[in-house]
């Protein structure tokens, strides 16, 4: 039995070219999503267990680590829901819908990953961000308010967990994410992000040495302005 990655909120792009790289490096997986049949191709790709799970739901959460073999190595936690509209017209049930997926599901999530790290003193958490979570853009307040708490827990799970030897880090994707229907246009074919490129730096992450570990990396296709 190798080590276990957690992927939570698996989808298409970053966090499908994560768990197929994790899977060539040798590590078991447990991939989570609300419809976990949506997952079967990978799962089958990978060799993994796909596991239904609602990430802003405490019991389903608690269910998915519980459910675990062995004590993760890696967790990632990539969900979001992404609410566009002027604030004065807002529902605020589906702002409401939006902080529970993007944020408070963070917390789950790193709250069940660090109770299961602390006892051997090890292990990876990575909470995927965005430069919403650094700025605020016109007509995206759920998402800001979303990507900055998600920022907020990481940075003081960080400075709780990293002296107990475990690695949090928040990672800023600044920019557009290439997958199937969602291609750069052929002008400037470089203008979003590879998602395995992306992965790539997650797991530069997970084996960074800790006598130099990142708490927050930004990654942004070099035609990107900041």
């Amino acid at each position: 039995m190798g080590e276990l990655a957690v992927i939570v909120g698996v989808g298409r792009g970053l966090s499908a070219s994560l768990a197929r790289l994790l899977a060539r490096e040798g590590y078991d997986l447990v991939l989570a999503a609300r419809n976990a049949e949506k997952l079967a191709g990978l799962a089958a790709e990978t060799g993994a267990e796909a596991v239904a799970c609602d990430a802003a739901d405490a019991a389903s959460v608690g269910a998915l680590f519980a459910g675990l073999a062995q004590t993760p190595s890696v967790v990632v936690y990539n969900p979001s829901w992404r609410l566009r509209g002027p604030v004065a017209e807002l529902d605020p049930d589906a702002v409401h819908k939006a902080l529970q997926i993007t944020a408070y599901g963070g917390f789950l999530v790193g709250q069940q990953a660090a109770r299961a790290m602390l006892a051997r003193g090890a292990g990876t958490i990575l909470f995927t961000g965005a430069s919403a979570g650094e700025k605020g853009f016109p007509l995206s307040a759920p998402f800001a308010m979303g990507k900055f708490a998600l920022r907020g827990l990481a940075q003081s799970m960080a400075r709780e967990l990293h002296p107990k030897g475990i690695h949090v880090a928040w990672i800023n994707i600044d920019g557009g994410i290439r997958q199937e229907g969602r291609e750069p246009p052929g002008e400037a074919p470089d203008a979003m992000l590879d998602p395995d490129a992306i992965a790539a730096e997650y797991l530069h992450l997970i084996r960074q040495h800790r006598s130099a570990w990142s708490n927050e990396i930004a990654l942004r296709p070099w035609v990107e302005r900041f």
